[in-house]
């Protein structure tokens, strides 16, 4: 009867409160990492346990650490969900600026990727595979690839040092992302 139900209901929510919870990869963004449309679970007890409809944590695991991908919620309306790469992390100088990435006056290494297939699964951008370049960046333990233009682009930043209790966040395809370069830090408690 309507207990059961109750109790499936009162399962459901609690596995998407506290489990995992399916999200939909709504832009381009981070590409060539995720693709448009892409379905990814998201395991929320990665960081910790918060308070159920609060920011507060129950029980706080670990922090981010960089090169992760991660979801929050979007520091200029707290409502959106965003799902971007950790760059930079409370105290971080960060620098980007002619298509190169600088972290605390290092700069991140890259690779060329000579993989032809990159451009395959980004099927909005094999007419213009000639103006972009697909590299392998390596950001902590977490070697991923980035999409930017080859020319010099107008999302540059920097330096600028991260507060603490956020982070620095940044799409993969670097010349078509709205992240930190544009709206600035993401706070920790943004983070699911």
């Amino acid at each position: 009867g309507y207990g059961s139900f109750a109790i499936a209901i009162l399962i459901a929510l609690s596995i998407r409160w506290a489990l995992m919870e399916a999200y939909v990869i709504p832009s381009a963004s981070m590409l060539p990492s995720l693709l448009i449309h892409d379905h990814i679970f998201v395991n929320k007890m990665v960081y910790g346990l918060r308070v159920p409809f609060s920011k507060t944590w129950l029980i706080q695991l670990k922090k981010p650490s960089r090169g992760e991908v991660i979801v929050f919620k979007d520091p200029r309306d707290n409502q959106t969900f965003l799902i971007k790469r950790v760059v930079g992390l409370p105290g971080d100088k960060i620098d980007y600026r002619h298509n190169q990435l600088f972290i605390n006056d290092q700069l991140v290494e890259t690779a060329v990727t000579p993989n032809a297939s990159d451009f395959e699964e980004v099927g909005e951008l094999e007419n213009q595979k000639s103006n972009h370049e697909v590299l392998t960046e390596n950001l902590g333990d977490h070697p991923h690839r980035v999409l930017h233009l080859k020319s010099d682009t107008d999302m540059e930043v920097g330096p600028v040092t991260v507060p603490d209790h956020s982070y620095f966040m940044m799409g993969d395809h670097r010349d078509n992302s709205a992240d930190s370069r544009v709206w600035g830090f993401a706070p920790s408690e943004n983070i699911l």
